[in-house]
């Protein structure tokens, strides 16, 4: 293990062959019972994916850990205290807590 790579992933969430949207259905789904502080290790194929989850992990408040060095596509994320919530079928948009 390199100095760059967290420790062993707690979850490992497989996003293969999914465009960006689902897998962050997908990996909202699974870490939404983790505890703060997990390393998850995203498998991601879609192109936009290096882009798209460093946004995600800022959005929400997660700290976005990078690709795993020898592992592509395999990006590491660790998991926030407290992180936003977003709408249910929609990662990209916050829930208003304007109300």
């Amino acid at each position: 293990m390199s100095a760059a790579e967290p420790p062993g992933a707690v979850l490992v969430v497989d996003g293969t062959g999914l465009l960006c949207v689902t897998l962050l259905l997908r990996l909202r789904e699974r870490i939404a019972h983790a505890p703060a502080g997990t390393v998850v290790h995203v498998v991601a194929t879609d192109p936009a994916a290096p882009m798209d989850l460093p946004a995600w992990c800022h959005m929400v408040g997660h700290d976005y850990l990078g690709p795993l060095p020898g592992e592509a596509p395999v990006y590491a994320i660790r998991l926030a205290a407290a992180p936003r919530a977003t709408r249910p079928g929609a990662p990209w948009h916050p829930v208003d807590t304007r109300r």
